[in-house]
């Protein structure tokens, strides 16, 4: 299977939200990373067909979209960032309910349910009305619709936003699961839940795609640019104006920095190998908000 963008553009008056997007897609996960307005949830809408591209083309294995239709839709599982639910439904009715929308067959659907119900962990709540749902519950019950045709493509944007750390694991095991001979194109705000499920990472700014890499040697770029060191108090405010700073951490009246630098900030800096969440501050800045890790949970 072979998802192909290309030479995507979505433009609103002057803007390019997506500009000239070219990419091959192959069974696996990709994981869609970019500050905000950088076009990611718009390229995604345009995958699924939600929005029309102003120019270029999508095709799955050689024939466009256009020409596949119904079989291209049928195909395609797409949990958006702002999912609607029906307040009143049960989480079972809600699961019908889309069974029926997507076209699935009547003898297929009770069990479907009942088994993305068990694996998103809402069997026992899957009679009460969404509308008492946490955040978390309705994000699990969003990617549960999603797999309900058992969909060759999917489509996850911010699947883990407002998601507890211990949901957070569970539901990148989940997704890892899913992905099996799927193309899976994951948009989040946490670094670290791309690190661990993804297989290649597209990076995007201003509407285009910055970088395309697998996961393994995606940070090859800027090795021998991250640096880390001792600094005082007063010196660490001075470094913190001055470079992108990854992470500071207090130790014995004296402050560890992690810093993104093309050469040493200080003579007694060393470099370390760096992570997704330094090749993500190299490209965009210290001023960029995103989840450095399992601790924060705000999500624009």
């Amino acid at each position: 299977m072979e998802l192909q963008l290309q030479h995507l553009c979505k433009q609103y008056g002057e803007k390019r939200a997506v500009n000239d997007v070219t990419a091959t897609l192959s069974p696996g996960v990709y994981g869609l990373l970019g500050a905000n307005g950088a076009g990611k949830s718009t390229l995604m809408r345009v995958i699924c067909g939600v929005l029309k591209p102003t120019s270029g083309c999508i095709r799955l294995n050689g024939k466009t979209i256009e020409d596949l239709g119904e079989r291209y839709y049928a195909q395609l599982g797409y949990m958006p960032q702002d999912f609607g639910f029906y307040p009143d439904f049960t989480a079972r009715e809600f699961m019908r309910y889309m069974a029926a929308v997507k076209g699935i067959d009547k003898r297929k659907v009770k069990s479907r349910t009942e088994e993305l119900l068990h694996m998103v962990n809402l069997t026992e709540v899957a009679d009460k009305k969404v509308k008492s749902y946490s955040g978390g519950m309705k994000q699990r019950l969003g990617i549960a619709q999603a797999e309900l045709n058992n969909p060759s493509i999917l489509i996850l944007d911010e699947p883990t936003a407002g998601l507890d750390p211990k949901e957070r694991v569970r539901f990148r095991n989940l997704i890892s699961d899913f992905a099996k001979e799927k193309i899976v194109i994951l948009s989040t705000h946490i670094v670290s839940d791309v690190s661990y499920i993804a297989d290649t990472i597209l990076m995007m700014k201003q509407g285009q795609f910055l970088l395309q890499e697998p996961m393994d040697t995606v940070t090859d770029s800027i090795r021998g640019k991250v640096w880390e060191f001792l600094a005082d108090n007063r010196k660490a405010a001075e470094y913190s104006r001055t470079f992108s700073v990854v992470n500071l951490h207090h130790e014995n009246n004296m402050v560890r920095l992690r810093i993104v630098a093309e050469a040493a900030p200080t003579a007694d800096a060393y470099t370390v190998e760096p992570s997704l969440e330094d090749l993500f501050l190299y490209h965009f800045g210290e001023d960029t908000q995103f989840e450095r890790g399992e601790e924060d949970e705000n999500i624009d």
